[in-house]
């Protein structure tokens, strides 16, 4: 049930898949490969760092075509050693990072991946290994990744920057030295949710309820069911468990069944949310959250729907072409995105920064961005199908409410562009002074052949 996971192939797949990393065209390394004896090259902490550990994270460099700061005989431990730091930080500042969120990252990474490289089993002969060895070899990395981002936001969530040091920042930087804005849009949405036939929900319930039935049974377990037949993607693979989560959380109708469970051996009834219908069996709770498993079932929309839904919306669109009623008010009164319909339509693009209607193009949906590439402003799109955040097919049209042209950044028009370059060169400072404070107060060694590197950071060497 989550939005994006920005993917490389095989980013998290080396044992310290932490890298700061820019695109070259090869990597040269000056280190042997080929049959080597392990040894610890450096001490952080009571952390070793083996030459093992940079092999591997050098070998994922040359598959992706990355390289790192300098030397990457140097770079590379370094950068070990400071995710290190961070790590250790983390856990003595007890950062969480749920199983739930590691289950689901994890999983939406793996779909990506097959998605990219073509199939499960071309995924499988590429790293010769099982999916669920995959799986398990992901977990540990995924975690330590989190827990890391979540100590580096913990030291800079309170850093703030005014609009004068942003206006001083930029007041004498030269014209070439300017950031460069993409193009932006705006982009107003009407859709039509496509009405699923009552024989296709009869279906879905029928086996919700032989799956109630042989649960009751004893002839097969809740998780079993779920890792065979249900489609959350998040959950399936861990028997379709959520772990502790609060009301607020979960899909109204959800929470109001999941709440209302008090024997952990009972199977719920059949409830509709709004991914599609589920039935759920109480695992535990816990103050005012609840751990559950569940087991969803999405209803297949027909071919005939779908068709009906698209002739609806051309018929819109055609009327608001002849200026029978705005594109405004037909969002409001007609469109079922509830995300968009109070806001006459206008799609929202949440970042970390904050909420803005402006997307730069690659941010869209994909459809929705082939649909409004080569309209002119002000234009409607032909209806087209999509697959919405909660795993729906729907129709849609779409309107390009503005088109902001790639450009240099000015302050007047890209304010919060800048902003966010001071923001983030403010924040990237104080994690720096950060980890050279940490270096001085943690107990570091390093292999003799190492003392002569030009580190990024300074106190390594003492």
């Amino acid at each position: 049930m989550s939005r994006k996971f920005i993917v490389l192939l095989v980013s998290l797949l080396s044992i310290v898949p932490f890298v700061n990393a820019q695109k070259v065209d090869s990597i040269a390394p000056s280190v042997p490969t080929g049959t080597t004896v392990d040894e610890v090259i450096w001490v952080v902490g009571d952390e070793a760092i083996l030459l093992s550990d940079v092999e591997a994270m050098r070998i994922q460099g040359q598959q992706e075509g990355l390289h790192w700061r300098g030397n990457p005989d140097c770079s590379i431990p370094e950068q070990i050693a400071v995710q290190k730091l961070y790590l250790n930080q983390a856990i003595i500042d007890s950062v969480e990072v749920t199983e739930s969120d590691i289950a689901q990252g994890v999983e939406q990474y793996l779909e990506n991946m097959i998605s990219m490289i073509g199939s499960r089993e071309k995924l499988e002969e590429y790293h010769k290994k099982t999916i669920s060895q995959i799986r398990a070899d992901l977990r540990e990395s995924y975690r330590e990744r989190q827990m890391v981002q979540g100590m580096q936001q913990k030291l800079t969530k309170d850093i703030t920057v005014s609009p004068a040091e942003v206006r001083r920042y930029f007041k004498d930087m030269p014209q070439d030295s300017l950031p460069f804005v993409p193009t932006e849009v705006e982009v107003q949405i009407i859709t039509q949710q496509p009405k699923i036939e009552q024989e296709e929900i009869n279906r879905v319930k029928e086996e919700l309820r032989s799956y109630t039935e042989r649960i009751n049974k004893g002839e097969s377990s809740f998780q079993t069911l779920a890792r065979l037949y249900s489609e959350d993607p998040g959950t399936a693979r861990r028997g379709g468990e959520l772990d502790y989560t609060g009301r607020g959380m979960l899909d109204p109708a959800f929470a109001n069944v999941a709440f209302g469970l008090t024997d952990p051996k009972r199977v719920s009834k059949i409830v509709e949310s709004e991914f599609g219908f589920h039935i759920i069996q109480l695992i535990d709770k816990r103050g005012e959250k609840i751990k559950v498993r569940h087991i969803l079932r999405k209803p297949v929309v027909s071919d005939d729907a779908i068709n009906k839904a698209l002739v609806r919306l051309d018929s819109i669109r055609t009327d608001i072409i002849d200026g029978k009623f705005p594109f405004d008010a037909g969002a409001s009164v007609i469109s079922d995105d509830k995300d968009t319909r109070n806001n006459h339509g206008l799609m929202a693009n949440v970042t970390q920064e904050g909420r803005t209607s402006r997307f730069k193009m690659a941010d869209l949906p994909a459809e929705v961005a082939k649909a409004v590439d080569t309209l002119s402003v002000g234009d409607i799109s032909k209806p087209f199908t999509m697959i919405n955040e909660r795993g729906k097919t729907v129709c849609a049209i779409a309107r390009l409410k503005s088109r902001t042209e790639g450009h240099k950044a000015t302050i007047t028009e890209d304010f919060q562009v800048l902003k966010n370059l001071v923001l983030a060169k403010r924040r990237n400072q104080v994690l720096h002074d950060w980890v050279v404070k940490r270096i001085k107060s943690t107990y570091v060694r390093i292999n003799e052949r190492y003392r002569d590197c030009d580190f990024e950071y300074e106190g390594w060497v003492r």
